[in-house]
């Protein structure tokens, strides 16, 4: 039998945000960065030894704070043949000096999988208990023993002969947390999942959005010339199926993963055309096939809207959406604005309808440019309670003109950063549905086998202190789901003429509020 020791050390590397927003957050939660865990393996033949005794295999915890947590009796009867030692740090980010961190060594026995490719797994599981032990949001760990979760799982894992199912169970191990995003992605997903945050994808240029309520997916909108867009796929079809698999149960990210691959690859798609539906029509099947390309997002688009005022000016008010939060959104963001400052707009319109996030520093760079002073974007709660604000330093706006926010229930995380910064600083008017009600922070660590943990490591507080996690954002005005969802989404043709807007209520509803604040003068 063989003996395998493994140490495992997870480091965070504190990670500031840049220009003028200042963070103090805890080291897990770094925005933007990756953790990068290594896993150390030494392995020694121990010939035909009998397994030890049951008290042996046990999960022992010790730490030179000498405040280390009884983790309790590991479980009793399991066959241990190896025994992975951990050590995990702990500490602060903040501008100052970081205080030493606090190491903690646990020792947990467990039997070897002789399939090699499981037991890469066994050891990829007591990675991701072991941060989510020292990290999860949640102390309680949805009130479960988690020391024994991990035995357990250990023990479903050691007869399995396929990786794949062993991720499955460490999968099952996350669910019983009740945090839908804290997860545990392939090697493979995770490369996927990168590609994108530098406005380049490899894909099919389509939005894809789940509908809260029915749990359909639907598109949202296609690039304008992209492989989806000349195949003829529309706004508010339903994908279906993606290679001959029903996408029933996935949300819009991961839809997404499995659309994105290398370039010149196809990928073959099922949709029920939404057309159809509008028309009050069956809704009919489409099936087609999509070459991959190069996409060059631009998360931002823009247009004009004019019109008279009663004493016959021509007022001019700005209508900015932004799709998503990728790197590059704040600076187009910033470019737009200029732009349009230039040609005199005199009010904005900023549309987060369907935008599911991204970026966390995008979104907090994007209220920026609208906001002056040191005002607060968002605040922070830790596992602890600790409540830390992220501020900016010195700020100024690029315009103070009046300014209405769009938001649905499509809208969120940094969406609903974004818009709760703007609204509880006084800065805009909120107009539309409640916002989706994702307020999580993740920490995001590449494991030993090139997998990747999500952690829901803290929750977001609006500058108001309002609860943002699975409650949203309230808009001041609200528009009603009739309204709403016809047109769903302005089109995302750069530069597309006002005509494709005034189909939408929401924005009439948007205006007249503008026109009301431009009667009291600025909003700031």
């Amino acid at each position: 039998m063989e003996m395998v020791e493994c140490s495992l050390v997870a480091t965070l590397a504190p990670r500031s945000l840049p220009g003028r927003v200042r963070k103090a957050l805890p080291r897990p939660a770094v925005l933007g960065g990756r953790a990068r865990a290594r896993l150390r393996v030494r392995s020694a033949g121990l010939g035909r030894e009998q397994p030890p005794p049951p008290q042996q295999a046990a999960v022992r915890a010790s730490g030179p704070d000498h405040r280390g947590r009884a983790l309790g009796q590991a479980a009793v009867g399991l066959a241990a043949a190896a025994v992975v030692s951990l050590t995990g740090f702990s500490g602060d980010v903040s501008p100052l000096p970081t205080p030493p961190a606090r190491a903690e060594s646990l020792t947990v026995a467990f039997p070897v999988s002789k399939a090699r490719e499981v037991n890469r797994v066994q050891r990829t599981l007591v990675e991701t208990w072991g941060l989510i032990r020292e990290t999860f949001v949640d102390p309680t760990f949805n009130h479960q023993d988690w020391d024994q979760k991990l035995q357990q799982t250990m023990v479903e894992i050691f007869p399995l002969k396929s990786a794949d199912a062993a991720y499955s169970k460490i999968s099952g191990m996350l669910s019983t947390l009740g945090d839908p995003f804290t997860r545990i992605i392939s090697p493979t997903e995770y490369q996927s999942f990168r590609i994108g945050s530098d406005g380049n994808v490899q894909g099919v240029g389509v939005f894809i959005n789940k509908e809260p309520s029915s749990g359909r997916l639907l598109v949202m909108d296609c690039i304008q010339g992209g492989p989806a867009d000349r195949a003829g796929i529309h706004e508010g079809d339903e994908l279906v199926e993606i290679d001959g698999k029903s996408v029933s149960g996935l949300d819009g990210e991961a839809a997404a993963q499995r659309l994105r691959g290398r370039v010149g690859t196809t990928v073959k798609v099922k949709l029920l055309d939404g057309t159809d539906s509008k028309r009050g029509g069956s809704l009919r099947q489409k099936e087609v096939q999509l070459s991959r390309e190069i996409i060059n997002l631009s998360p931002v688009s823009t247009a004009i809207i004019s019109h008279r005022s009663d004493d016959g000016h021509e007022c001019k008010t700005g209508y900015v959406r932004l799709a998503s939060f990728s790197q590059t959104a704040a600076a187009e963001m910033e470019n737009a604005v200029k732009r349009m400052e230039d040609v005199g707009v005199q009010s904005y319109i900023l549309d987060l309808r369907n935008n599911p996030g991204g970026l966390v520093k995008a979104g907090l760079d994007v209220a920026q440019i609208w906001l002056d002073g040191d005002e607060t974007l968002v605040n922070t709660i830790d596992r602890d309670g600790n409540v830390l604000p992220i501020n900016m330093i010195q700020g100024h706006s690029l315009t103070h003109d009046p300014l209405v926010v769009l938001v649905n229930e499509g809208s969120a995380s940094a969406s609903e950063i974004l818009a709760g910064a703007l609204h509880d600083n006084g800065r805009a008017i909120l107009v539309g549905h409640r916002t989706f009600g994702k307020g999580k922070i993740q920490s995001v660590t590449e494991l030993d086998d090139g997998s990747a943990l999500f952690i829901t490591v803290a929750k977001y507080l609006s500058p108001a202190l309002h609860e943002i996690d699975q409650v949203g954002i309230q808009p001041d005005i609200q528009c009603s789901p009739d309204i709403l969802s016809l047109p769903r989404a302005p089109s995302l043709r750069e530069n597309s003429e006002a005509t494709n807007l005034e189909m939408d209520s929401c924005i009439m509803v948007a205006e007249q509020a503008l026109e009301i604040e431009q009667t009291k003068g600025s909003a700031s």
